[in-house]
């Protein structure tokens, strides 16, 4: 039979630990990733202007890029710091406490890629294909654009499916890892 608690204050501040603080920020990462990836930009796509649909992601991007990289970063550093045989086995990758920090490191990994490259050069060809829209007078996407907007079309596709494959492997990375720390039992050890 299960223990009964009682809420006490003492026992409400004993929650702020770094077991507690690792899943909270697993739980806003993992669920940030999933809103992004398949909620919100789809709404947004589906409500919103083209253009508007653009500049509301090149705002909103390098902003969710930043936490990503942050969270991840505080949740690979905390996992190595209570898992120390990551270091030492680093090159044991289907060990699973070295396999969970390859996951974070990849979450690290690509959302960086994404805010320093990838993103950055979406959005710069986007905003050529606006311009080149409004001189030409055509949408993008007609059959006679110029040579020139035909080639911006080919990198605007070709980033934004680089784009989109570093924030999926964002996201099966950390579903991996709530997978494995859900069944597991695994988090983090008390490190404080």
């Amino acid at each position: 039979m299960a223990k009964v608690s009682t809420l006490s204050w003492s026992s409400f501040v004993g929650l702020f630990n770094a077991q507690g603080l690792y899943q909270v920020g697993y739980a806003w990462l993992f669920g940030m990733t999933l809103w992004v990836t398949f909620i919100g930009g789809t709404i947004a796509f589906k409500t919103l202007p083209r253009q508007q649909f653009g500049t509301l992601q090149h705002r909103t991007f390098p902003i969710y890029f930043v936490i990503s990289i942050a969270l991840s970063s505080g949740l690979l550093g905390l996992w190595v710091y209570s898992h120390p045989s990551v270091l030492t086995n680093y090159l044991s990758p289907l060990e699973g406490d070295v396999a969970q920090a390859y996951a974070l490191a990849a979450v690290v990994l690509s959302q960086a890629a994404n805010h320093a490259v990838i993103g950055p050069l979406t959005s710069k060809t986007m905003f050529q294909r606006h311009k080149l829209e409004k001189m030409e007078g055509k949408a993008y996407n007609e059959p006679t654009v110029s040579a020139k907007m035909k080639a911006l079309n080919k990198t605007f596709a070709q980033l934004h499916g680089i784009s989109s494959l570093a924030n999926l492997t964002a996201f099966l990375a950390l579903l991996f890892h709530g997978l494995w720390i859900g069944n597991t039992d695994a988090g983090i050890k008390n490190v404080f």
